[in-house]
């Protein structure tokens, strides 16, 4: 993959070259930014960048023989490392990257490298209950191939998805190599969430930061996969969040169920707390706790987005809500009771949600005081 295949993120792109052909390649270095962003494109591209023997204009060449390995993640000194699991695992079975490696190549072509861990799983086929995890033996192995010297290449690469959702014996077998890599080892972490991650791993790393997507990107992205009608093109853009993979959902209509499902459960969610009817809302809070972890991720992001558009209309800035359909009638309706005073709280109170799924918290128990949290706030005037 060549930075110019990156949708955006020109700046980010321009700086990454240049470090390298500065000569200035931290062993270790943490991509961190949501998977709609690119994270993990860019961290493939840097090592493509970085292995390419005919580099011109701030890119790989594509043609030499390491780009064309990279590109097909097939080059023997680039590893990969990301979150398995299997239905059926006996206990104590070890589950280990390698033997995904065919889906995980495939996912790959099929996106261009922009996935989620929702889109991983479900190509793992891990059910409503089941999540991916980076083991302890998975760590061993990582440091099996890395005592090896490199095949073709003068860095040895390993390319950590989702470090976040390593154990923590397998957090502290990492630690132990990034405190004392090999020469020419390189580590790229590209992660999600990284106050998840060990501070002394955090600590150990080179950031970079990867920003959503800005507007005009996703607008042009937009148009580039068919959508003929620039209002529609920006208003898909801003939608989407920042977010290419939102976008190519909200393009092709992937999702859309999933989107009304969420709208339905999040009018029944402001209908019972304007109304203070608090059982119904333990009913409600068990409902959201059968969806999976990704879907109630998913839930509570679409919750803050149709909150902040509510408040907009409030604000009496029409012009720049983005709601069509049901939900901007709805929202249209609800607006008066979303302002100044309860906006911030309300979303304080989902990023915490979030923060306690995402870290494998009790779901009955996160969204009932979700929601008994959410009935308190909502003005009933």
């Amino acid at each position: 993959m060549r930075f110019a295949d990156i949708i955006g993120q020109q700046a980010l792109r321009a700086r990454l070259a240049e470090c390298i052909d500065r000569g200035r390649v931290s062993h270790a270095q943490l991509f961190a930014g949501p998977a709609g962003a690119g994270a993990l494109p860019l961290a493939v591209a840097y090592v493509q960048y970085l292995n390419c023997t005919d580099r011109r204009d701030g890119d790989s060449c594509g043609r030499c023989a390491n780009c064309v390995q990279i590109a097909q993640l097939a080059h023997p000194d680039l590893h990969f490392v990301f979150p398995v699991n299997r239905q059926g695992k006996k206990s104590g079975e070890a589950v280990r990257s390698d033997e995904f490696l065919p889906l995980w190549r495939s996912l790959f072509a099929e996106t261009g490298g922009y996935f989620g861990p929702r889109q991983w799983y479900d190509r793992l086929d891990l059910g409503r209950t089941l999540r991916g995890m980076i083991s302890a033996r998975e760590a061993d192995e990582v440091i099996r191939k890395l005592s090896f010297k490199s095949y073709e290449s003068a860095y040895k690469s390993v390319i950590l998805w989702l470090p976040e959702t390593m154990n923590e014996e397998a957090a502290n077998k990492l630690l132990k190599i990034l405190e004392e890599p090999w020469d020419k080892t390189l580590f790229l972490l590209v992660c999600e969430q990284p106050e998840r991650l060990l501070e002394t791993i955090r600590s150990r790393t080179q950031e970079v930061a990867v920003p959503p997507l800005d507007g005009p990107t996703l607008e042009g992205e937009a148009l580039r996969r068919g959508v003929a009608d620039s209002g529609k093109a920006r208003t898909l853009a801003r939608l989407s969040g920042g977010d290419a993979i939102r976008l190519a959902q909200l393009v092709s209509g992937e999702g859309d169920e999933q989107r009304r499902d969420d709208f339905a459960l999040f009018c029944s969610l402001m209908r019972l707390s304007y109304n203070d009817r608090h059982l119904e809302l333990i009913g409600w809070a068990e409902d959201a706790a059968q969806l999976t972890r990704e879907q109630q991720r998913a839930l509570l992001l679409d919750t803050a987005r149709l909150l902040r558009e509510s408040y907009v209309l409030h604000a009496g800035v029409p012009d720049i809500c983005y709601l069509w359909g049901e939900e901007a009638d709805f929202c249209r309706k609800f607006a008066p009771f979303i302002g100044n005073d309860n906006i911030e709280p309300l979303l304080a109170e989902i990023e915490t949600a979030l923060a306690q799924i995402s870290q494998n918290g009790n779901p009955t128990i996160v969204f009932t005081h979700f929601a008994l949290s959410v009935s308190k706030m909502i003005n009933k005037r």
